[in-house]
């Protein structure tokens, strides 16, 4: 099975956000950009693998900054790791405020653990990921250690 780069599968995505998205002091739920974070992550994990996928499991959430009503979010995912039938997807959140010219500032970061199904909602071999940078060399080694350290959790 041939390899595919890490650009090949990269996201981004973005949108205004809404008061529908909010509570009354106009912050954004933790779970619209959760939302935004998973679909990020599933096109990407299905750019590689070019079948379905789902998500398997998040981890190191984190929330570095609140995003408010009339913030731009941009959501940008790139796989980190690929296993036999998983994919590790970093996904990071960074958050413009449209009415300042301040940089954006990076607002939730996380890994998705996406896991590539056949027809029949099998797990199914992906192809492996072509590393083509040191940057990328790197990621795949961390994803690599998380890989190991959650198989480990749960055969103990």
């Amino acid at each position: 099975m041939e390899g595919k780069t890490v650009g090949g599968s990269k996201i981004e995505m973005s949108a205004i956000m809404q008061p529908n998205q909010a509570n009354p002091a106009g912050n954004v739920h933790g779970g619209e950009i959760m939302k935004m974070m998973d679909n990020a992550a599933f096109v990407c994990a299905q750019r590689h693998a070019l079948t379905n996928v789902v998500t398997a499991r998040v981890d190191e959430l984190t929330f570095h900054l609140p995003i408010y009503v009339g913030n731009l979010v941009i959501c940008q995912a790139k796989l980190t790791f690929v296993g036999r039938s998983s994919m590790e997807v970093a996904v990071n959140v960074f958050v413009e405020d449209l009415y300042s010219s301040d940089p954006n500032q990076k607002a939730l970061s996380g890994y998705f653990t996406m896991i590539a199904l056949n027809a029949g909602k099998k797990p199914i071999c992906v192809p492996p990921l072509e590393i083509t940078a040191e940057e990328e060399q790197a990621d795949y080694e961390r994803g690599r250690e998380r890989y190991n350290n959650y198989k480990c959790l749960r055969k103990a």
